[in-house]
C-alpha cells in the first residue's frame, strides 16, 4: 500500500501524515506494483556467497524506490528492467516486511 492525496491523486512515497507541498489530507490505496529500475549497483561478496544489488525503482504511480531485484544474478539486473514488487518477511529476528522486485517477463 501507499499513500495519494485525497484530492490530487498524487502518490506519496515514503509514509507521511500530510501530502508534501500541498499539505492535503492522504489515503491509503494499492498501487500496480510495477516499475522500472532507474538505477543499480551490485555488491561483490566474497565465493561462495553470491553478489547482491541495490536498485532504485520509479513506480509507475511515480515514487522511487530504493529495494533489490530478485529472481535473476545480481550483474543481470539492468537500468531500464521492468520489474513488479512483492512482499517478503525480512530476515532473522525482525517481524518486518520488506518490497522487493521481480523480473516482469518480456512479452515480445
Amino acid at each position: 500500500m501507499l499513500q495519494r492525496g485525497v484530492r490530487s491523486g498524487n502518490w506519496v512515497y515514503y509514509p507521511r501524515t500530510v501530502a508534501p507541498v500541498t499539505g492535503e489530507d492522504l489515503e491509503w490505496a494499492e498501487p500496480s506494483g510495477l516499475g522500472t529500475v532507474y538505477s543499480t549497483t551490485t555488491i561483490r561478496k566474497r565465493p561462495p556467497e553470491p553478489s547482491l544489488n541495490v536498485a532504485l525503482v520509479d513506480l509507475d504511480e511515480g515514487p522511487r524506490m530504493m529495494s533489490r531485484v530478485e529472481g535473476i544474478d545480481a550483474e543481470q539486473v539492468r537500468i531500464g528492467m521492468r520489474v513488479k514488487a512483492r512482499i517478503v518477511a525480512a530476515e532473522g529476528e525482525d517481524p518486518s516486511h520488506l518490497v522487493v522486485f521481480n523480473p516482469v517477463e518480456d512479452k515480445q
